[in-house]
């Protein structure tokens, strides 16, 4: 691939929640703001402010520290998010190493994460699995985001199925004990933002409101492409008696993104075949060949009550009772190729689709201090019950309908492809009941050595009603049960303050194939979960009279009874695959001076197809050996900060992404790319700031997420600013 400027979309530059009207939301605060400052640093919890001595988050119910967790943990804090300016959650996993993701608009949770993919992964909202999470866990915008936690390889015994890659946890902003605050953010540059933050006690008794708004629009990169997004969340703290504290969080986003990009059409050889390096027409860039009045739209809303309860020190009691519902809606024609030797752009599959979900649960956790023998060892145990129901509502039609002009492609309107009506029939309900019950302890033996052990007991019960016409492939109703047992256990030695090193086993299971929450007969029938398994070894250590930490972590991860072409019978699916995966990752940061941070992270990952059948044509191929698509071999990423005087703080940061295959034949691929980002920091009074960043400051051209029918580019250069005001 050549760099090359993109063609740029005009800005739309408003703001629908006008200035006056969020104001009028923000009543006086009495902090100064030297105080809120302080306020803001004591809610930082990540590596980056505290170190090691953090605390670990969502990878443990006993309220680990990072140095603690036999595992490789990365928190990034509110700080960090504003420090390198992340405009969603997937910005923030670029602090995370090895990990690549995009967004597209069909599976717009793309995330790789030590060789597996995002059916593979937990993607958690507030330490909850909504069990579809390529689609659900769409980018969030960051304004509501207090952290995000990673923790890498299996961790089904955190949360359930799902996890053999690791598990990502967005932990959203809600009312707290840090004091009062009120701030409001005004955005300009790519995208237009207008946002804002209230907290305050109210009276003597300790409740506190907190209110966060915000709202962003703006033409997004490519052709037509508009997006108009906003987010409404309000958490009220009550303490109800000495020790017991009651919190309602509710949350609303919305988003709608007109005309969708579902991808730029790569080149194709005489016989128009795909093969090589992925090739791409410069005039293509930006263009897009969706229908014009194409759409992505959803609504979604939390609802969580959360009692925590302290009756002794060592003893501590949590209760969240959450409720969750989406509507998902698609309306786009997807998919684009070049035909007539590369002359003309042919358009098919049009999809209609409808993704009605709600999630129900409770999630009981208490965790207790104690001794064995003499030596600490401290417990957590607890259950974990969901109610997760899925109705899809699919129109497809195939194609193709028209042949294009690849520059100047004609104007098309969803409702007039051939085949397609506003019609909303179900296809398929999914109901999914679990049952879990957990455990964790770490013990103490001394000699600086600690044992950490988790174990989680699933009964998950999964019935999938047919809406259409029943066949022996697709039965009218299917039903399936899995009792999954998985677990970690690991030791920690401390061979000094700021130097531990581990070692753990950990286990998780997922599904065969698929997700949970759309998966059907044809891709459980009568299989059970697959199986996977991890060896790591690791270490942490703080330096620099903790100025500096760094964590170095080694792995081996094995994944059994995938499902795969059955090579004797190519129309059967049988659960004998296996995919591996050995890596290496770094992660480190260091504030070498009072003007100067610096971060860096890498990983080195093999993975590969260990038993893997598929269907070419009339025959089945082994794709044994081979490695997953999507998954870079090296990852890596640097940021420097520097601070000359009190008011500025300017900052650069790196990205390298490593060659991809884009098929499991390992036929097509796309190079490696680098990714540079600027960012300044302007303090213009103690209340008032100033924020600029570049991102893709060489305009690179590349690719963010592969495939062999419709790759998905990344964006091209972008500039965002904004006005941060806290009184």
């Amino acid at each position: 691939m050549h760099d090359q400027n993109f063609p740029r979309a005009g800005l739309r530059a408003a703001a629908p929640i006008s200035l006056a009207c969020l104001l009028a939301c923000l009543p006086a605060v009495p902090a100064s703001a030297q105080v809120l400052a302080a306020t803001l640093e004591r809610v930082s919890v990540s590596g980056t402010a505290a170190g090691l001595a953090a605390p670990a988050g969502s990878p443990s119910r006993l309220g680990l520290s990072l140095q603690q967790t036999p595992a490789s943990v990365t928190v990034i804090d509110r700080e960090a998010l504003e420090a390198r300016g992340a405009a969603n959650t997937q910005d923030l996993l670029k602090g995370v190493p090895g990990v690549v993701f995009a967004d597209p608009p069909g599976s717009a949770g793309s995330v790789y994460y030590r060789g597996f993919g995002a059916s593979s992964l937990a993607q958690l909202y507030n330490g909850i699995s909504v069990q579809y999470d390529a689609i659900a866990a769409r980018p969030v915008d960051s304004w509501i985001i207090e952290r995000l936690e990673a923790i890498g390889g299996p961790s089904s015994f955190l949360n359930g199925s799902g996890a053999v890659g690791g598990t990502i946890n967005v932990v959203t902003k809600v009312a707290d004990t840090s004091g009062d605050l009120a701030r409001l953010v005004v955005g300009l540059g790519d995208r237009a933002q207008l946002a804002g933050s209230w907290q305050r006690g109210l009276g003597d008794g300790g409740q506190v409101l907190r209110v966060e708004l915000n709202r962003t629009e703006g033409a997004l990169w490519t052709q037509g492409r508009d997006r108009s997004a906003w987010q409404a969340s309000a958490s009220w703290r009550a303490p109800l008696a000495p020790g017991l504290v009651h919190t309602l969080a509710l949350e609303r986003q919305h988003e709608r993104v007109t005309q969708p990009y579902w991808g730029t059409p790569m080149l194709r050889s005489a016989d128009g075949s795909v093969s090589g390096a992925l090739r791409f027409d410069p005039g293509t860039y930006g263009i897009n060949y969706n229908v014009v009045d194409g759409r992505y739209e959803q609504d979604v809303d939390w609802a969580r009550s959360i009692t925590e309860w302290t009756p002794s020190p060592g003893t501590r009691v949590s209760h969240t009772l959450y409720h969750y519902g989406a509507l998902r809606d698609y309306d786009n024609v997807e998919s684009y190729a070049f035909k007539a030797g590369n002359t003309r752009v042919e358009r098919s599959s049009a999809l209609l689709q409808r993704h009605d979900q709600r999630v129900s649960g409770s999630r009981l956790e208490v965790s207790q201090a104690a001794s064995i023998a003499g030596r600490r060892s401290d417990f957590a145990f607890g259950w974990d019950w969901s109610f997760n129901q899925q109705t899809r509502f699919p129109l497809s039609v195939a194609g193709p309908f028209d042949l294009t002009d690849p520059y100047a492609p004609r104007d098309t309107y969803f409702l007039q492809t051939p085949g397609i009506t506003r019609t909303y029939t179900p296809g398929a309900t999914n109901l999914l009941r679990s049952f879990a019950l957990f455990a964790e302890n770490r013990t103490e033996l001394g000699g600086g050595w600690a044992v950490v052990s988790a174990l989680r007991a699933d009964r998950i019960a999964l019935d999938v009603r047919n809406h259409r016409a029943a066949s022996a492939s697709n039965p009218a109703l299917f039903n399936t049960r899995f009792s999954p047992l998985t677990g970690r256990l690991g030791l920690v030695k401390d061979l000094s303050a700021d130097w531990q090193v581990y070692a753990q086993a950990s286990t998780a299971a997922d599904p065969p194939a698929g997700v949970l929450a759309t998966a059907g007969f044809s891709a459980l029938r009568d299989f059970d979960l697959t199986r996977g398994q991890q060896v790591e070894l690791g270490s942490k250590l703080g330096f620099d009279r903790g100025r500096g930490w760094a964590t170095l972590a080694v792995y081996d991860i094995k994944r059994r009874h995938l499902a795969i072409t059955d090579p004797n019978d190519r129309t059967q699916v049988i659960p004998v695959g296996a995919q591996s995966s050995r890596g290496v990752e770094l992660n480190a940061h260091w504030r070498a001076s009072a003007q100067w941070t610096l971060a860096a992270q890498a990983s080195a990952t093999r993975a590969r197809y260990d038993d893997f059948v598929e269907v070419v044509g009339s025959a089945t191929v082994s794709r044994a050996g081979n490695r997953p698509a999507n998954v870079p071999v090296v990852v890596a990423g640097a940021s420097a900060d520097w601070r000359p005087n009190e008011a500025l703080v300017l900052g650069a940061d790196w990205r390298y992404v490593g060659q991809r295959y884009a098929n499991t034949a390992n036929t097509v691929w796309d190079g490696a790319y680098q990714l540079l980002g600027l960012n300044a920091t302007l303090r213009i009074t103690p209340q008032l700031s100033a924020r600029l960043r570049v991102d893709n400051l060489t305009d690179r051209r590349y690719v963010a997420s592969l495939s062999t029918s419709l790759p998905y580019l990344g964006a091209p250069r972008s500039f965002s600013g904004a006005l941060d005001w806290r009184f």
